[in-house]
């Protein structure tokens, strides 16, 4: 078969090669402070896009049937790690578009070879059922309004999450008593874009609420992720696939958090005692508490992220455990993300405040915004302990 045209064209990328891409990019980012001007956008601009897709980002998932890398759990991470420190709004819309290549993995490959003729292609979008599919002739008439469409107004291709509907207009269900949960996938432009994204963090995502009614959407451009995909490899075998790289962002902004402070704190005195920082008691171990904490989270993402990979490598099942780590270990790293960033932002004291004095505010608002997403909050605990305690729940993304 032959790969995939794309800006690239004669140079494949390995993962090596783009995770040396995205630090080039991270320290341009940070070089012209452009973040800053991303929060004021609530979007990122058209160059920054285009320099996300140039670096390969975007193609990270991509098959190597087609010429894409396959980039492993791990290699993904590091990438989004990397561009989080920068900006975390960059590194959140970079995973989101990365998914292209695993939505892919669902579609027949004709179909799928047709709808992504680049391997540097955007795919956004809210995949949860928030939507009607009613069922026609030649596929479904689409209708709903979705949330939290990170950068929708860059992707190539917009998905909606919905609910199937007879011809009737009833829900059906399956042999199991469920409603199908049914992805649909449609141009950007045959949606309407709501300006909704005004926010506490992650301001240049441009996550804002699209919606569209009585949409048609051919049968082949949907599917679902409840059924088995048509492409192997350990990408595409377990239903948590969109889930694995996502834990790079809160990493990525914990890390570069803490790196900020300790340059901080290595040149600068105290002015109520004219002590050196690095003499002052409460601010030593307040760097060595972050250090650790976020050296130790960082560990449980990798150590589960490798032996889950593994798993999947080899073709195998993984254990109930394995599984719940997977979650855990990233809820985890969410978690202890907030912690250090709240904890050094405390130290610092009043110049934490300044928006443009450093970056201890916007990663503050980055981080607990983060932390609202389903991945960072605690609610899934019951569900992660129930796998533990040999009770499956069938969560669809677990």
């Amino acid at each position: 078969m032959t790969a995939c045209p794309g800006p690239q064209a004669g140079r494949p990328l390995s993962a090596a090669d783009i995770l040396a891409n995205a630090s080039a990019l991270a320290d341009r980012i940070r070089e012209r402070d452009l973040a800053t001007r991303y929060d004021e956008l609530r979007n990122l601009p058209v160059d920054i896009v285009d320099e996300i897709r140039d670096a390969g980002i975007m193609r990270m998932n991509m098959p190597k049937i087609w010429g894409g890398p396959e980039m492993t759990a791990i290699e993904q991470v590091e990438v989004i790690e990397t561009l989080s420190r920068a900006d975390a709004s960059v590194g959140w819309c970079a995973f989101i578009w990365a998914d292209s290549g695993i939505y892919s993995g669902y579609l027949d490959d004709a179909v799928a070879r047709e709808m992504y003729p680049r391997l540097d292609m955007a795919t956004s979008g809210w995949v949860h059922p928030a939507g009607t599919a009613r069922r026609v002739d030649g596929g479904y008439r689409m209708s709903g309004r979705w949330m939290f469409g990170s950068g929708c107004g860059h992707c190539d291709w917009l998905v909606a999450g919905c609910t199937v509907l007879d011809e009737d207009g009833g829900v059906e269900r399956g042999a199991n008593g469920r409603a199908p949960w049914r992805i649909l996938y449609a141009r950007p432009d045959d949606y309407e874009i709501l300006d909704t994204w005004y926010t506490t963090g992650l301001r240049g995502t441009g996550s804002n609420d699209y919606r569209c009614e009585d949409l048609f959407v051919p049968e082949e451009r949907s599917f679902s992720l409840l059924d088995p995909p048509r492409r192997e490899g350990p990408i595409w075998a377990r239903p948590d696939h969109f889930l694995r790289k996502t834990v790079g962002v809160p990493l990525g902004i914990a890390q570069e958090t803490i790196d900020v402070c300790r340059r901080m704190f290595a040149e600068g005195e105290e002015r109520s005692s004219g002590r050196a920082y690095r003499h002052v008691p409460r601010i030593r171990a307040a760097v060595a508490e972050a250090h650790l904490s976020l050296g130790a989270a960082r560990s449980y993402v990798f150590d589960s992220l490798a032996r889950l990979w593994g798993r999947l490598e080899r073709g195998e099942t993984p254990t109930d455990e394995e599984r719940a780590d997977a979650w855990l270990s990233r809820t985890h790293a969410f978690q202890t993300s907030r912690r250090v960033v709240a904890l050094l932002y405390d130290t610092v004291g009043g110049n934490a405040i300044y928006t443009r004095k450093s970056l201890l505010d916007r990663n503050l608002r980055d981080i607990q915004t983060a932390c609202q997403h389903i991945l960072g909050q605690t609610k899934m605990l019951e569900e992660a302990g129930g796998l533990l305690l040999g009770d499956d729940g069938e969560h669809p993304l677990m």
